[in-house]
């Protein structure tokens, strides 16, 4: 067995500490839950009738007389995600692979799963966090008609696997298996794809060029092919057992996509003694913020993974990302990070050579996971031998060392995460991606209440100097904390003109955080009253990814003297209203702080 790392020991330890009394109340619930009679045996007649009326006979016989395993599907297909379309035709092959294995299936149910590119920069990009609880509780819904033995749960993309996963683990007592769809096929390069964007906010290319770019980029089935929030859900899904070994990132339509659903069915089915709520422990959630760090991931899931530990009961903060980054080796370079893609990725080892790189070097617990053997199979690549799925260990060594590095050798000694902290409050910075002459920035301040206002004042020539744009009412009271990556070709243009800028805001820029220095969620958001709202226009701000620290540099007397700063009556009606908006009132009023997870059910 190899000696654990003592920061991550130290870090493990105290998530345990501090989770000991909501973890052992948690854990009491699903003991209680398990303990009951199978849910054709409990129910009533008309409950039993109504739960199985449209299957056929033979099915009905199976689950009521004899007793065999009866599965749900809980699915977010629509073929407006690329990643979900193929979705379509899984609950048809699951239920031949359950029949076959001498059990039934019946879709539970389905829960949204909105597309962030769709809806980036636009209304609808204020409901997208709010979606994750939106499934989380669309999945209990789903499962509430309680007569599972077991749940294959369908997602891939941004807030769907958290709000799953969330929704999961609810209902805990269930033995519960991922199975994710693969990314598309490889297109236009990121970086050229990049290039395209910084020139149409130049005005140097027209609409049609840009739109040229993106569809080339974004061209078919599955995921999109950069590591952004989608792509690293996959990660840590792996990192946390949950999958069938090495399901991450094969195609849609590879024959070897098709033998890894069939075996999520028989992996479920075996493993009906591993209830997903004793699997995601405090061990288990730590491998995952590892995984994260170690792969440059989406600090979406500085939000998200908060959240999903809370529904199990394990109480983590920003703190813990922070300490494991400084002991956690980047091992890999995935764009935004680097130029690969997943695709690229995956073909040079992938999740399963970072995985095992960790395990080696005592930065990842050896917990049990849905794979018998435990998180070791996911050290191994799946493949098809003369027709039968198998899998097999990976390289020792690194095939393409410009995309993934062992662990003696990685790309750099730290995570791709940094805390920042300071008199304008807590937030993170995504520092795989930025070049280190770019980890320390101090400019005058130029602040906007909306994005829109300062693509305006980009156009206009406003910010062609050093600048820190603050883009500050955007957190998640004030509007669902949109994702604001509309802002970063323009950033990168000035940027790339030799000005020191970076952007501090109370909102998003999650996995595809680029090469601008960002320090992003800021807590408490100025709608809260947090610090953010003391800032004026021209007031110096210094961001140091270095000492992780964010500050206006403003004298402490002056700083107390302020007044926060107010959302306008009309921008309030603006956030409130339209799209939707207005259903998610109650969401507003009631959700937490980035840091606390952005949880509105708690």
């Amino acid at each position: 067995m190899v000696a654990l790392h003592p920061v991550l020991e130290q870090v493990t330890a105290r998530v345990q500490a501090r989770s000991q009394a909501s973890r052992s109340a948690y854990l009491s619930r699903l003991s209680r839950m398990a303990g009951r009679p199978r849910g054709s045996d409990r129910m009533g007649c008309a409950n039993v009738a109504h739960a199985f009326a449209a299957m056929p006979a033979q099915d009905k016989l199976r689950i009521v007389t004899e007793r065999a395993p009866h599965l749900a599907v809980v699915s977010a297909y629509n073929d407006m995600l690329s990643a979900h379309q193929p979705y379509e035709a899984y609950p048809a092959q699951i239920r031949a692979a359950a029949a076959r294995l001498g059990a039934t299936v019946q879709v539970a149910g389905g829960v949204p799963a909105m597309c962030d590119g769709v809806t980036q920069g636009l209304p609808g990009m204020e409901l997208s966090l709010f979606s994750r609880d939106n499934i989380a509780m669309g999945t209990a819904i789903a499962l509430s008609h309680d007569v599972f033995d077991g749940a294959l749960l369908l997602g891939i993309c941004d807030k769907i696997v958290p709000g799953l996963l969330i929704g999961a683990l609810h209902f805990g007592h269930l033995p519960m298996l991922f199975v994710p769809g693969g990314p598309m096929s490889s297109g236009l390069p990121n970086n050229e794809k990049a290039k395209v964007r910084e020139l149409y906010a130049q005005g140097k290319v027209g609409r049609e060029e840009l739109l040229k770019a993106e569809e080339a980029a974004y061209h078919g089935a599955g995921t999109c092919t950069f590591y952004g929030t989608a792509n690293s859900n996959q990660m840590l899904l792996e990192a946390m057992g949950l999958h069938v070994p090495g399901a991450a990132f094969v195609h849609p339509h590879a024959g070897l996509r098709h033998a890894l659903t069939d075996e999520a069915v028989r992996l479920l089915l075996a493993r009906r003694d591993a209830p997903i709520g004793q699997l995601v422990d405090e061990r288990c959630v730590v491998n995952a913020m590892v995984a994260l760090l170690a792969t440059g991931g989406s600090t979406n899931h500085l939000i998200h993974w908060v959240a999903v530990a809370a529904a199990a009961g394990i109480q983590i903060n920003w703190t813990d990302f922070s300490e494991l980054s400084a002991a956690v080796p980047l091992l890999a370079r995935v764009y935004p990070n680097g130029s690969a893609d997943v695709n690229q990725f995956q073909a040079a080892g992938g999740p399963g050579f970072v995985i095992r790189e960790l395990l080696d070097a005592g930065l990842m617990h050896e917990t049990p996971a849905m794979a018998p053997s435990g998180l070791r199979a996911h050290t191994q690549e799946p493949w098809m031998n003369e027709g039968t799925l198998a899998w097999r260990d990976l390289p020792s060594a690194p095939t393409e060392a410009s995309i993934v590095r062992g662990a003696a050798e990685p790309f750099s000694a730290s995570g791709g995460l940094k805390l920042l902290d300071g008199n304008l409050g807590r937030a993170v910075i995504k520092t795989s991606a930025v070049p280190e002459d770019r980890h320390i920035i101090e400019a005058p301040a130029r602040i906007f209440t909306t994005q829109e206002a300062m693509l305006a004042a980009f156009k206009d020539g406003e910010l062609e100097r050093d600048v820190v744009v603050v883009v500050r009412f955007q957190g998640p009271q004030a509007n669902g904390m949109p994702e604001l990556h509309k802002l970063t070709p323009p950033l990168a243009v000035l940027q790339s003109k030799g000005f020191k800028v970076a952007l501090v805001t109370d909102g998003r820029m999650s996995g595809a955080s680029g090469k601008v220095p960002a320090a992003i969620h800021v807590s408490p958001e100025a709608l809260a009253g947090g610090p953010l709202g003391l800032l004026r226009d021209g007031d110096v701000v210094r961001l140091d990814a270095v000492a992780g620290t964010l500050q206006a540099l403003v004298s402490a007397q002056e700083w107390q003297a302020r007044e926060s700063a107010q959302l306008s009556d009309e921008q309030a009606l603006v956030n409130g209203h339209d799209m939707g908006r207005e259903l998610f009132a109650g969401m507003r009023r009631n959700v937490k702080s980035a840091e606390d997870g952005a949880v509105t059910w708690m």
